[in-house]
């Protein structure tokens, strides 16, 4: 994978002269490649120079279910967002007209974990209390499979990158892969004594983590269902855990206050990221693996440096816990959810508030940037979602 530091990359930046010495460096880059390279850095140096200051509105207010949401999700290009329910349906929206394009029925308890697959979008994957997982076209509405298997409910899902795989985490202490093609169980992943609340592949698909109750996050092959290491240390239950875009570190959040960093290859701890007074509800990389943000209970979120391992920012005004916490795709701000019935803009290098998000009359437990970082959703126990330009 090819990787060059981003700092050194500017707006006046002469970008052929700067690929031409990552070419020195990196022979995979052939003269037939160098030309898309330089299309590729050109169009990040765009990125670079567009607008800091974009100033989110409120564009609707989306009354979407009867009974309370459970989660939101984007595709890739913000066209579409789904909402999870206890209506036990999961229905699809079209982000610029705000109207619903259909309800996926079929669950026989309350719809609990959603997700399209990204980067493509055309699926949509349901995890539900009544134990089942269900695939379905996005455009059709047709539901493709049911994954049969766990006898608890189903918490947590992801598909992998390559849109091959689904991984479901259950109460039952297991997570399953299955086969999406197919329809089929591949492995069942058995090693945790207690609840799995998060998981995840990394970029390449080749692995993926599981954090359970039981104060542990397990690394899996996915080629084989084999447990390769078992990530030990943490005090509490783990509430998320992620790798970063490279697949090279893994981080952790977990309910005894603390966020650590583990090694992704050897599955050694790195380093404990410390300074919350209260449980860490939330956590994730940026898109470059650069920084790392934690959401906490205390009312505050942090951003760390990852190579360095110190505080950089503390982001703080929320009047109640921070539940979430994510990146804009640039990296340069930062956005999260609280129990204050407010969502928050922050400056990621000063943890300056930049804007507040307000209007929603309970608890946000859900946000999320599109991919290109010009839209905001906010999902909300006030069974509102809003969308914000």
């Amino acid at each position: 994978m090819i990787q060059f530091h981003t700092n050194r990359l500017q707006t006046n930046t002469d970008v052929i002269a700067l690929v031409e010495e990552i070419q020195k460096r990196e022979p995979l880059i052939t003269v037939s490649f160098k030309e898309h390279v330089i299309h590729l850095v050109r169009r990040l140096q765009e990125k670079l120079g567009e607008k800091k200051d974009h100033k989110f509105y409120l564009f609707k207010v989306l009354r979407t279910h009867i009974l309370p949401l459970t989660n939101v999700a984007f595709n890739k290009s913000g066209s579409r967002f789904i909402t999870g329910s206890y209506d036990r349906t999961c229905k699809v929206w079209d982000t610029a007209s705000g109207e619903e394009l259909r309800t996926l029925e079929g669950h026989r308890n309350v719809v609990y974990a959603i997700a399209f697959n990204n980067p493509y979008g055309d699926k949509i994957a349901t995890g539900s209390f009544d134990k089942t997982c269900k695939l379905w076209s996005t455009e059709t509405g047709k539901c493709y499979h049911t994954f049969r298997g766990h006898s608890a409910e189903i918490v947590c899902l992801s598909f992998n990158l390559q849109s091959t795989l689904l991984a479901t985490g259950s109460m039952d202490t297991t997570a399953k892969l299955w086969d999406i093609e197919k329809g089929e169980e591949i492995f069942t992943l058995s090693g945790h004594s207690a609840e799995i609340i998060a998981l995840s592949f990394n970029t390449t698909g080749d692995r993926i983590i599981t954090g359970s109750f039981d104060h542990r996050v397990a690394v899996w092959d996915v080629d084989t269902g084999r447990m390769l290491h078992t990530l030990m240390g943490h005090r509490g239950e783990i509430s998320s855990a992620q790798f970063n875009w490279d697949c090279s570190l893994i981080v952790t959040g977990s309910m005894d206050k603390t966020c650590m960093l583990w090694n992704a290859i050897t599955g050694t701890h790195i380093a404990t990221l410390i300074g919350h007074s209260d449980e860490i509800l939330d956590v994730c990389f940026d898109y470059a693996g650069q920084r790392i943000a934690t959401a906490s209970a205390d009312g505050s979120a942090r951003v760390y440096n990852a190579e360095t391992r110190k505080c950089i920012a503390k982001l703080e005004g929320h009047g109640g816990e921070i539940s979430k916490v994510c990146f804009n795709p640039k990296g340069n701000c930062i956005l999260t959810a609280s129990s204050d019935k407010t969502a928050r803009l922050w400056d990621a290098a000063t943890g300056h508030c930049l804007q507040i998000l307000e209007g929603h009359t309970d608890e946000i437990f859900s946000c999320a940037f599109n991919y290109r970082g010009d839209i905001i959703i906010t999902g909300s126990k006030d069974n509102t979602c809003r969308i914000w330009h």
